[in-house]
């Protein structure tokens, strides 16, 4: 496991960055974290997309934001309901906002930038709903390559 590639404290603005997005949507966003990425990134991102149940939202509006950080790869996707609906560059762009702190090695800032652009979107497309249940953990999953 790769916990220690961030503090409790890091650990938990992730968290909390994730529950505000969150507080403004109905959708879902995970962060996924691993040292090495065996696999072409988007295809790895996809796999634990799966494997975390992000593909079971009721909404189909889960977002996964994937880091391999020994790797240096790292991608953002979403599901079938909020790539119908958010503009062809949106992932680029959001991929683009994050890189341009992960090459100053500020990995925080860049996931929670990716987060707060997601949420942007989702916030847009699928609004908080009155009886919104938090369907996935806003919990880091760090991942041990398997």
């Amino acid at each position: 496991m790769i916990m220690g590639v961030f503090s409790k404290d890091e650990q938990l603005d992730i968290r909390e960055a994730i529950e505000a997005a969150e507080h403004a949507t109905s959708g879902e966003i995970r962060v996924c974290i691993e040292k090495n990425c065996s696999d072409p990134v988007l295809d790895r991102a996809a796999n634990y997309f799966k494997k975390l149940g992000m593909d079971k939202t009721a909404l189909r509006n889960g977002v996964l934001i994937y880091l391999a950080t020994q790797s240096r790869q790292f991608a953002i996707i979403g599901d079938a309901g909020i790539n119908k609906v958010v503009t062809e560059d949106f992932w680029d762009s959001a991929k683009e906002a994050m890189l341009a702190h992960f090459k100053k090695n500020h990995l925080r800032e860049g996931i929670i930038t990716g987060i707060h652009l997601a949420g942007e979107q989702l916030k847009t497309y699928f609004p908080y709903l009155n009886d919104d249940k938090n369907e996935l953990s806003n919990d880091i999953s760090f991942m041990n390559g398997k």
